[in-house]
């Protein structure tokens, strides 16, 4: 179901792009950490992805298919309150971190979004860095590049590709594992130097994005090693 896949910068019809919504939960008042957050929409992309229901004869197997047949698009939104409390009803997963929460739901063709989705702003999702603490045992570390600067909800997007595209190069029991601590994943940036010696690394798993929005195509965004 989890593949690697490179982008072009081709046309294609816009009836017929899909994406993958994340809705962060961000109230007015007393907004969760930015790593909280980051950390729950990795958890939760891939929880998506590896849920039994995505399995053949499942009920989200045939639209999580046409989506990584095609570019792996996520596209993330903020939501409080009404909004977010709407989004819960639709097909996907919510993940909890803290103080933040994150709900990843089955890909679909963009421009038959549900309403509860299409009403929510995906801009103004920008919250300040933190100072995380230690990394949770058992939870899965994926690097944001330091050089490389990122709204809160596009790096929550770079992230969830990031989940993705580790699954597939764990074996059966590491991903059961990882299954019964929730997918955890801990978000950290390194020092420059960190950075390019992991990206060095042959067992790296680097995210590099297609450039739709906010970095240049073909940026190197998150990194994980296997």
């Amino acid at each position: 179901m989890l593949v690697d896949r490179r982008y072009s910068a081709d046309s294609e019809d816009p009836a017929a792009v899909r994406a993958m919504p994340l809705v962060m939960r961000i109230p007015r008042v007393d907004p969760p950490c930015r790593t909280d957050v980051l950390e729950a929409a990795a958890a939760a992309a891939v929880a998506v992805c590896l849920d039994p229901r995505g399995l053949p004869g499942g009920e989200w197997h045939a639209e999580l298919v046409a989506w990584v047949r095609g570019r792996i698009r996520k596209v993330a939104r903020r939501a409080r309150g009404a909004h977010w409390e709407a989004v819960q009803g639709l097909p996907g997963v919510t993940v909890s971190v803290g103080q933040a929460s994150v709900r990843a739901f089955v890909p679909g063709l963009v421009a038959e979004l549900p309403k509860e989705l299409s009403r929510l702003q995906i801009s103004g999702s920008e919250l300040p860095v933190d100072s995380p603490g230690p990394v949770p045992s058992g939870a899965r570390l994926l690097w944001l590049n330091p050089r490389v600067e990122m709204t809160a909800g596009k790096a929550a997007a770079q992230v969830g590709h990031a989940s993705m595209l580790l699954a597939p190069t764990l074996s059966e029991l590491e991903l059961k594992e990882w299954a019964a601590l929730d997918y955890r994943c801990a978000v950290r940036t390194p020092s420059s130097a960190e950075w390019d010696a992991l990206v060095a690394r042959s067992d790296a798993v680097v995210v590099r994005d297609a450039g739709y929005t906010e970095v240049a195509p073909g940026t190197a965004t998150v990194a994980v090693r296997r």
